[in-house]
């Protein structure tokens, strides 16, 4: 083979090599400079592959359809992968080429879920934000910001799912429906450990999820904020590029008042309100169908005309919610009166703006 046929087909392996890309990074593995080099010898082919890690959970994957995509070049007879793990006291190429993971991360909405008080359901509607929007095909990422009390893995996964790394991020686990998740908890060595963090050490911890995890592409990122107007919230809302904030009661009075404090500090933050859910609203009886409030009258239509704000939907209190949610499956959960929070989130949420964080 001459040189120029020689030029030719090293061009056109690349050109195959460029169809496979690394599902975690939403690229090709030549873009991302995992191929070091192609060298070509009398129909042999050898590929050197670099991965951006050495415990890249894929490899075994990339080795296949490496040799699957180049055999079927015009006058390859044969392709062996040498995989060659980058030096760890050297940047990769990839460092140089993307400037860091932000780069990388390319998301339209963020919308936080706030209650200003704990135990009125925030978590769950939060999930349950992020499930129908799923459903509805968008790309979702879902961040539990409550340090101190994480629940959301708990409600997305059967078991404690494992973490990857890059040498620039964490790879968040997957759920079963797409739904891109990260918690403190999936971190810790034993989930039941507490986190004892002061609050700049708690506000520190939650910009590094934004700033620090390969989000990639999302449409829409579900902040679960944790409860109160203290400094991890006032974190979130001053240093992530809000679109807005769905507030979260339940018919106490105490959660009532609770909450018109978290509407307050939103207001004087500048963030948009998009509206408030009243959960553990009624329990409705299944064998007639009659509505019991419970835990006693509704103030949720007093919460959103005194902000001028919609009410949003008023949850039931279900146990079948429950079950799923313990048994890490609540995008298995149905809740018709959900759907009403769903559409009007797509309506009103604008695109958030995406400035470069702050150090």
């Amino acid at each position: 083979m001459n040189n120029g046929e020689g030029v030719n087909q090293r061009v056109e392996i690349l050109q195959v090599l460029r169809t496979i890309k690394a599902p975690e990074l939403e690229k090709d593995i030549v873009s991302l400079n995992f191929i070091a080099d192609v060298k070509i010898e009398e129909g042999n082919v050898t590929v050197h592959f670099r991965p951006d890690t050495m415990k890249c959970p894929l490899l075994d994957q990339f080795t296949a359809e490496i040799k699957r995509a180049v055999i079927e070049v015009e006058g390859v007879r044969k392709v062996d992968v040498v995989i060659e793990h980058p030096k760890q006291d050297e940047p990769l190429e990839t460092e140089e080429k993307f400037g860091g993971v932000q780069d990388l991360n390319h998301v339209k909405k963020v919308i936080a879920v706030m209650s200003g008080k704990g135990g009125v359901g925030k978590s769950l509607v939060s999930g349950l934000l992020a499930v129908t929007l799923r459903r509805k095909g968008y790309r979702v990422g879902i961040l539990d910001a409550d340090i101190t009390g994480p629940s959301i893995p708990k409600m997305f996964f059967d078991g404690r799912p494992e973490i990857s790394y890059t040498p620039r991020a964490i790879l968040p686990p997957v759920s079963s429906t797409g739904i891109k998740v990260m918690s403190i908890n999936l971190l810790l060595e034993n989930e039941e450990a507490a986190v004892i963090w002061r609050g700049p050490l708690v506000g520190q911890a939650i910009k590094q999820f934004w700033t620090d995890t390969l989000w990639a592409d999302l449409d829409y990122f579900i902040v679960d904020l944790p409860p109160g107007t203290s400094d991890a919230p006032l974190t979130v809302m001053q240093s992530l590029p809000m679109s807005g904030i769905l507030l979260v009661t339940s018919p106490q009075g105490l959660a009532g008042m609770v909450v018109r404090k978290a509407a307050n500090m939103a207001s004087q933050v500048g963030i948009p309100i998009l509206g408030v859910v009243e959960n553990m609203s009624f329990f409705k009886a299944p064998d007639t169908g009659n509505e019991y409030e419970i835990f006693g009258s509704s103030h949720a239509e007093e919460i959103a005309n005194a902000f001028d704000i919609p009410l949003l939907a008023r949850l039931p209190i279900d146990s079948n919610i429950a079950i799923l949610c313990d048994q890490g499956k609540v995008e298995e959960c149905q809740v018709p009166e959900f759907d009403a929070v769903t559409a009007w989130i797509e309506r009103v949420t604008p695109d958030c703006q995406l400035p470069k964080m702050p150090a």
